[in-house]
Parts: structure tokens; sequence; C-alpha cells
């Protein structure tokens, strides 16, 4: 039979998401805690990576297994095996067509930064971060400029391995919460890298180092040497695919609420 579970991790310890000989990523640990729990190899596949120090709110994997167990079971039996920092949210059993990858409609993203003149503290690690203050306007009319569908070369890591740099981003909202900023992002999916190199490009005109209109000059150049560098982990968490009603699939966890709204 074929699960399919929820999971949410704190990035900052891994190398992340996808497994490496170090042992030392979230598909690793996971597979680990898995196995423990069903006394059998597991090899789960996700819906979308996440790079090092990147958080999961609601990453999703199936597994094909068979071995019989309640859907609480999963989730409480692999919970027992694993760190603290990561944890089975749901479990669902899926239809053999469901692929957690291959059946998402879109995939979400958010950033957060503290905007602040003195670093993190009590969330370093959890946020990103702009020592001078930001121009809210600027940077939403900047967003503005890449929705649609388009060419991100311009974004897209050197290492980056997608069939193509064209992609649709359907959302990008930015709002304030006292000293803190949310970006939202929404796509059907996204090159490596994509949303760091956006981010960066997004301060450097909430900064004032560039206008808005230099965002439609970026993304027209098709070139990563025409972006700002790429803008740290920490403050980025990956929400979770959208599938079809039909899968029956959590579209959020509690761990969304941890966020600011």
């Amino acid at each position: 039979m074929r699960i399919a579970l929820g999971l949410s991790y704190h990035g900052a310890a891994y190398q992340g998401w996808q497994s490496q000989p170090s042992g030392q990523t979230v598909q690793d640990r996971l597979e680990a805690a898995l196995a423990a729990f069903a006394t059998t190899p597991v090899h789960t596949l996700c819906a979308g990576r996440t790079d090092a120090g990147v958080h999961g709110l609601m990453q999703v994997v199936h597994f094909d297994t068979e071995v019989q167990r309640e859907p609480f079971s999963w989730v409480r039996g692999t919970n027992r095996f694993l760190p603290a920092d990561i944890a089975v949210q749901w479990a669902r059993p899926v239809p053999d067509a469901f692929h957690a990858r291959a059946s998402a409609l879109a995939r979400r993203y958010a950033y957060v930064l503290l905007q602040s003149p003195v670093r993190p503290s009590l969330d370093a690690q959890c946020v990103g971060w702009s020592f001078r203050p930001l121009d809210g306007h600027a940077m939403r009319q900047a967003a503005a400029l890449l929705l649609g569908e388009h060419d991100f070369s311009s974004f897209r890591a050197a290492a980056c391995q997608a069939l193509s740099p064209v992609k649709q981003l359907t959302r990008i909202d930015i709002r304030q919460h006292g000293a803190y900023w949310r970006f939202d992002f929404e796509a059907n999916a996204f090159l490596h890298h994509m949303i760091r190199n956006i981010m960066g490009c997004l301060l450097a005109v909430g900064q004032g180092q560039h206008p808005p209109q230099w965002m439609a000059e970026v993304l027209a150049a098709r070139s990563r040497d025409a972006a700002a560098p790429t803008f740290a982990p920490d403050g980025l968490y990956f929400l979770g695919p959208r599938y079809a009603p039909e899968w029956g699939l959590p579209e959020r966890t509690a761990a969304f609420d941890w966020l600011p709204a």
C-alpha cells in the first residue's frame, strides 16, 4: 500500500532534504525512523526538496510498504524515532496513482525577515535579517513584475537540475507585522535557489539600491549575473504543495500558526 505523510522540520541542523552520504539530512533521518518503526527499509519521495538551513511546515512524502498500520500509528510510531526538530504531522493511505511530487499542482513558500538594527537572537536561524529599513510599496511594485509565466534563469542556481527555467509564478504577497516582514510565494514549481535569489533582489529594491523597474531588467537578462546575491536560507519555510481535492490530503498543519500571519 502507499502512504502519504506530512511533516514539519527545523532545517538549521541539516544539509537539506535530500539524502547525503553524511546522513545529516531530513530524508535520512525520516527514513531511519520509518525503518525503525516498520522494521523494514523504507524509501520516501518528497513534494519539494529543500536546501540546507531551510525549514518545512508541511513537507509531503509518499512511500510504498507491505506493513499494515493505522494512520495514527505511522505518526506516533515514526515520531518516537525522530529527533526533536522533525515531526510527522499526519499520515494518510493514498491510491497507487498518487505521487508526492508529480501530483502537486503548486508549491508554497514563505520567507520571514526581521528588520532591525540588531541581528536576531531568540529567533536566530528562524528569520532572515535586514538592518536597513525596507520600503514595502517599492518591493510590491518589483514583485508584481515577476508574476506570470517567465524564464527565471536570472534567479536560477548554477547547480539547478530543472529541465526548464520557465515557471508560472502565481502569487507574491508582502506584509509587515511590527519588526517582521513576511513574503509568500506560490508557483507551479521553483528553481534551485529561486526564492532566495528573488529575495536578494527584493531587498535591494526595498533598501533603495535599485528602483522597482530594475526587477524587470533582471528578469529579461536571463542571466544570474544580473541579479543580487543569494539571500540567507534562515527565514525560508516550505509551506507545502497543493493537491487536487480528490486526494483528501490536508493543506496545512498546526505548524502554520507559528509564523506571523
